[in-house]
């Protein structure tokens, strides 16, 4: 298929990708309902899934952004065209980026669609300070260890504002995640600490 902002560039979307249902909500109820709180909400978060496999992602963006919104994207960075194209034509006002892990731990943690470079190449784009931007990593007791986070912090060194969340085991698609406690506030801020001396502007801790 022929990605619709994607610049001529032809991009082939995973079979994986593919298999996701569209969303049950008809657009013209989406921005039917945004009509009527115009003078209300002063933005509209665009988040999934991953929007950025969504074709007509450009489209709809524009068509929020006509109604007077402005428009923040939660993205996990695996498709760094997409966000490229949309950041340079003027269509977001802000960025968050999950960072989940390693370059190299990403296929272990994530699987196999996750491509380390891509995710790698949207996180160096966004680091250019195009669009406000923020970085969001959830820390798993037993996954992000002091060694993975130091190397993360390389990966992020410079950027402008990373959050950390705690993993909370609530409702997991992997069993194996349920049986994770949250990791010990110490712990939490002793990685702030490492992510502050790799000049990370702001790190905090999202509740």
């Amino acid at each position: 298929m022929r990605c619709g902002f994607c610049h001529n560039k032809e991009f082939v979307l995973p079979e994986e990708i593919k298999k996701i249902k569209p969303s049950f909500i008809p657009e013209e109820a989406v921005l039917n309902f945004l009509e009527s709180r115009k003078g209300k909400l002063d933005g509209v978060v665009i988040s999934g899934g991953e929007p950025t496999v969504q074709s007509d992602l450009q489209q709809f963006i524009q068509k929020v952004r006509r109604m007077g919104f402005l428009v923040k994207l939660d993205t996990n960075g695996n498709l760094p065209d997409v966000l490229k194209n949309l950041v340079n034509d003027g269509l977001l006002d802000y960025v968050a980026m999950d960072v989940k892990t390693t370059l190299n731990n990403y296929e272990d943690l994530v699987g196999k669609m996750a491509n380390p470079q891509d995710i790698k190449e949207s996180l160096n784009f966004l680091k250019q300070g195009t669009v406000p931007y923020e970085f969001r990593t959830t820390v798993i007791d037993g996954i992000h260890t002091d060694d993975v986070i130091k190397e993360m912090a390389e990966l992020m060194r410079g950027a402008d504002k990373l959050y950390l969340q705690k993993f909370r085991p609530e409702t997991t698609l992997d069993p194996e995640f349920g049986n994770k406690k949250p990791i010990a506030n110490k712990q939490l801020q002793k990685y702030i600490q490492i992510f502050q001396d790799a000049d990370i502007q702001d790190v905090d801790i999202r509740q």
